[in-house]
């Protein structure tokens, strides 16, 4: 106990003389800088451009409209009169007699002189002294109404195949073609069964109208009364 006594006091002086012997020297202390933050610039980033070639829709070639073969050229009217205002007529040609107010096919026959009509029941008789004959017109087969008309004259016709002569009633009718309405003579024969109940002669046409046998029913169909 007495030993640490005497230690104690010798190790605080030592340590006294440790401290005054030694010199001590303290490095400066630079002041911390305060940290400044500068802005981070950004890379210039340019847009994203799309190096696809551009796809243009697909073009149709150009078609053209179809070109359609031009009409047929309508025909001229049809000529009915000559310059001189004569009727032209063909080798057929509509009829129209006003007094059973009935149209028939008409044949123009150039080589007749008289005009004739295929009739049936032919039957003389005698009125106030002078000649009548009634008669019907054959129409395809069917006989019309009953005319009743005085005898202009009797035609003496002979046949060609026979020496015998036939003695045939001339009435006088109207009858209209086109716009011409004449009276004219024709001879009452009963040959039975005519495409043609009506033959029309050069007494009817005569003056009046020129005949192109090339042609048909050249003037309108007559309308009647």
């Amino acid at each position: 106990m007495k030993n640490w006594k005497l230690i104690l006091p010798l190790m605080m002086s030592g340590g006294l003389i440790a401290c005054t012997s030694t010199p001590t020297t303290t490095e400066p202390v630079e002041p911390e800088k305060p940290v400044v933050e500068q802005p981070v610039e950004k890379p210039d980033v340019k847009p994203e451009v799309d190096t696809k070639p551009e796809l243009k829709p697909e073009q149709k070639p150009e078609t053209k409209p179809e070109k359609k073969p031009d009409p047929k050229p309508a025909k001229p009217p049809q000529a009915k009169k000559t310059p001189d205002g004569m009727l032209i007529l063909g080798s057929e040609e509509w009829v129209y007699v006003p007094d059973i107010d009935q149209t028939f096919k008409g044949r123009v026959d150039t080589g007749a002189t008289t005009s004739s009509i295929s009739a049936t029941e032919i039957v003389p008789f005698e009125r106030d002294g002078k000649d009548w004959v009634k008669f019907k017109i054959d129409i395809n087969g069917k006989a019309s109404k009953e005319f009743k008309l005085p005898v202009e004259r009797w035609a003496k016709v002979r046949q060609s195949s026979s020496e015998e002569v036939d003695k045939r009633a001339v009435v006088v009718a109207y009858i209209q073609v086109g716009d011409l309405k004449e009276k004219t003579e024709f001879t009452l024969a009963e040959r039975g069964h005519m495409n043609f109940p009506i033959l029309l002669g050069r007494s009817f046409f005569r003056d009046v109208a020129v005949v192109d046998v090339s042609k048909k029913y050249v003037q309108n169909k007559p309308s009647g009364k």
